[in-house]
């Protein structure tokens, strides 16, 4: 029987450390279940200190070798418009996870740099042709099996920001950033749409910087002042915190089990 989990559960981790051991664990056991049964599975990765310490333990976890990467898709759920060379790429911070497992470079969905030839609107259609080439009749874009996230002290998930133009758009599934409230100021991000077109949506947090923020998710605040609070898996929404960011997590929404 299929699961279908209506509202978002909180998973605790002592420290940014455990959590991100965590994560890692549960990631390579839901992609190695479903290469097993033979599917195609796509993720959406994110950046960020935290996210970039999942991705790393996932790539130092000794469970990445029984997987077959060949059946996993990489995507992002934003970019910086930076140079190729950035190290301010979320694709370069991935590669701590990408050059440490067997994945061909087909399977990884880069979005174009600044220096590509593209310009930034260009860019976006470009990648939004790309989630179209592994999308359905009924959506432009692929499923995510898990989409990542990470959520700013303002609450904003992927490069979508509070009290902005993007966060409302729901006609298409990729938009340009301009002058974007954190640098740089040219971003390239998924569309509400897509990120809640996953099965499941990941959020990680960490840090008592994030506490506000993920008490406002939690809280049924409106997406389009707190972003983080409008991000839902089709089956599961799990935000994987650690102590110092949960400080302001109602004890109900604590998932003791998962």
């Amino acid at each position: 029987m299929a699961e279908f989990w209506t509202e978002k559960r909180v998973v605790i981790s002592p420290d940014a450390d455990s959590l991100a051991s965590s994560v890692a664990s549960r990631f390579l056991d839901r992609i190695a279940k479903r290469t097993a049964e033979g599917k195609r599975v796509h993720v959406a990765l994110t950046g960020g200190a935290i996210g970039t310490h999942v991705l790393e333990a996932i790539g130092a976890h000794p469970g990445r070798t029984a997987i077959d990467w060949s059946r996993v898709h990489f995507w992002w759920g934003d970019e910086r418009f930076v140079p190729r060379a950035s190290p301010d790429r979320n694709e370069a911070t991935a590669r701590v996870l990408l050059d440490a497992i067997d994945v061909p470079a087909a399977n990884v969905h880069a979005i174009a740099a600044s220096d590509d030839g593209l310009d930034l609107e260009d860019a976006a259609n470009a990648y939004a042709a790309e989630l179209a080439a592994f999308g359905t009749t009924e959506r432009a874009w692929p499923s995510f099996e898990i989409c990542f996230l990470g959520v700013g002290p303002d609450a904003h998930i992927a490069s979508l920001f509070p009290d902005r133009a993007e966060i409302q758009v729901t006609d298409r599934s990729v938009v340009a950033v301009r002058d974007s409230p954190a640098p740089p100021s040219e971003r390239i991000t998924l569309t509400r749409p897509v990120i809640n077109g996953s099965k499941r949506v990941w959020m990680v947090l960490s840090g008592p910087d994030k506490a506000s923020a993920l008490g406002l998710a939690l809280a049924g605040a409106s997406y389009a002042s707190v972003p983080a609070a409008g991000a839902k898996g089709r089956k599961r929404t799990i935000l994987f915190v650690d102590e110092a960011a949960a400080a302001q997590v109602p004890a109900e929404l604590i998932d003791q089990e998962y």
